[in-house]
C-alpha cells in the first residue's frame, strides 16, 4: 500500500482543453478518497494520470515515495478497475484472475496462493470455472475487482465501476466494496457521478467541477460545512435549495435576508465575514430538512404554493414555488405523510441556523 500525491497537476489536451486545472491532493495510505462530480469535470483524468495513461501538463505525480511522471504504466504498481469490467470473454474467471500475474511471470505456487487469497475475500471459489457469459453483473463485478486485488498493487483505481448495475445491486456491492477496502486497508482512489455513492463509500470526498477541485473533506463535513455554493447544491439528496436574496442590518443587530418567498433573519454572528458591496445580493441555501411546516400567520414563514408531492412512506418531498414570483423553486422534506395538494397555499418556517450564505463567486460567507 501506498499514499498518491498530486501537486499542482494540469492536464491540457493539445486542442486547447484544460480537463484538469492546478489540482493537489493527497490520498493517505489505506485511505478510500471518492472523486465526485458532473460529467466531464476531470475525474477520470485524475485516474488516467495516476495510472499513467495519460502525461501531466504540468505538476508533480507521487506514489508513495517516488515521483512517477515518467514511469510507464506497467512500473506503477497500480490496478484499475473499469465500468465495463474488462474481463476476458474466451477465459474462465480462474484464469482472468491469473492472467496479470502469469504476464509478469510469477511463480505457479505464488499465483494460487494469491488466488485462492482473492477468491475467499470476495466469496467467488465457485465461480472459478465460470466464463463471464455464465455471471450475473455483480459477480462481473467482483471478478474484476478480484482481478485489480490480485496483483497486491499499491493503489486500486476505480472508475465508476457500479454504473452498469440495477439499483439493488449497486447498493448491495457498494457495502462489498467498503468492507473489503477496510479489511484490506488498499489505498483506493474511486470515481463517481453518483454524490449518493460517494457519501457512503468514501472516508473522505472530493469534489470537482470544470476540472477545478472545490473542496476535500469528509461526507458529514461536506453535507454541513460547504465551501461553496456548487458544492452545496451538488451534494444532498434533494439537493440543497439555492435562492437569491439580499442582506440587510436590522435595528436589532441581526442580519435579515429578504427572498422572493418572504424575510428571514440570522443572528449576526452567523455572518462573521462583512456584508457584500452593492446592493447585498447572495445566494442563499437551505437544506430540504431544515424547512418545517407553519402557520400562514408565524412571523419570517415563507410564503409557498405547492407544485407537487412526493409521498415516500417515511417522509414527503414536497415541489414549491415562491407564491409571489411563481419563479423560484424550493423543494422541503417532510417527516411523515402529509395530505398537500398541487395549488395548495402552505407556510414553512427555517431553522436560522441552517440557512446557508454565499457571495456572488459562490464562496461561503457563514461558518
Amino acid at each position: 500500500m501506498a499514499r498518491v500525491a498530486l501537486a499542482h497537476v494540469a492536464k491540457v489536451y493539445p486542442n486547447g482543453t484544460r480537463a484538469l486545472d492546478d489540482c493537489t491532493l493527497e490520498v493517505a495510505d489505506g485511505e478510500l478518497l471518492v472523486l465526485v462530480g458532473p460529467s466531464g469535470c476531470g475525474k477520470s483524468t485524475v485516474l488516467r494520470l495516476v495510472a499513467g495513461l495519460e502525461d501531466a501538463t504540468a505538476g508533480e505525480i507521487r506514489i508513495g515515495d517516488t515521483v512517477v511522471n515518467d514511469l510507464p504504466p506497467q512500473a506503477r504498481n497500480v490496478a484499475m478497475v473499469f465500468q465495463d469490467y474488462a474481463l476476458y470473454p474466451h477465459m474462465t474467471v480462474r484464469r482472468n484472475l491469473e492472467f496479470p500475474l502469469r504476464m509478469r511471470g510469477n511463480a505457479r505456487p505464488d499465483i494460487d496462493r494469491r488466488v485462492a487469497t482473492v477468491t475467499r475475500q470476495l466469496g467467488i471459489e465457485a465461480l472459478l470455472d465460470r466464463l463471464p457469459k455464465q455471471l450475473s453483473g455483480g459477480q462481473r463485478q467482483r471478478v474484476a475487482m478480484g482481478r485489480a486485488l490480485v496483483r497486491e498493487p499499491a493503489v486500486s483505481l476505480l472508475d465508476e465501476p457500479l454504473s452498469n448495475l440495477d439499483a439493488k445491486l449497486r447498493v448491495d456491492v457498494r457495502a462489498e466494496i467498503a468492507e473489503l477496502q477496510q479489511r484490506t486497508r488498499t489505498t483506493m482512489l474511486y470515481v463517481t457521478h453518483d454524490q449518493v455513492e460517494a457519501m457512503t463509500l468514501g472516508d473522505r470526498v472530493a469534489v470537482l467541477n470544470g476540472g477545478r477541485l472545490q473542496q476535500v473533506a469528509s461526507p458529514r463535513e461536506l453535507y454541513e460545512r460547504p465551501a461553496s455554493a456548487f458544492v452545496a447544491g451538488f451534494i444532498g439528496n434533494p439537493p440543497m435549495n439555492l435562492l437569491v436574496g439580499r442582506l440587510g442590518h436590522e435595528a436589532s443587530g441581526r442580519v435579515s435576508i429578504t427572498l422572493a418567498a418572504g424575510t428571514l433573519t440570522i443572528a449576526a454572528d452567523r455572518m462573521p465575514h462583512a456584508l457584500p458591496a452593492g446592493d447585498g445580493t447572495v445566494t442563499i441555501g437551505i437544506r430540504p430538512e431544515a424547512l418545517t411546516l407553519a402557520d400562514a400567520r408565524t412571523a419570517s414563514a415563507l410564503a409557498l404554493t405547492v407544485e407537487h408531492v412526493e409521498w415516500l412512506g417515511h417522509e414527503t418531498l414536497a415541489h414549491l414555488r415562491a407564491s409571489t414570483d411563481g419563479v423560484s423553486r424550493v423543494v422541503a422534506r417532510l417527516p411523515g405523510m402529509h395530505a398537500l395538494t398541487t395549488g395548495q397555499p402552505i407556510a414553512l418556517t427555517v431553522d436560522p441556523e441552517r440557512i446557508y450564505v454565499f457571495d456572488r463567486e459562490g464562496h461561503a460567507l457563514t461558518p
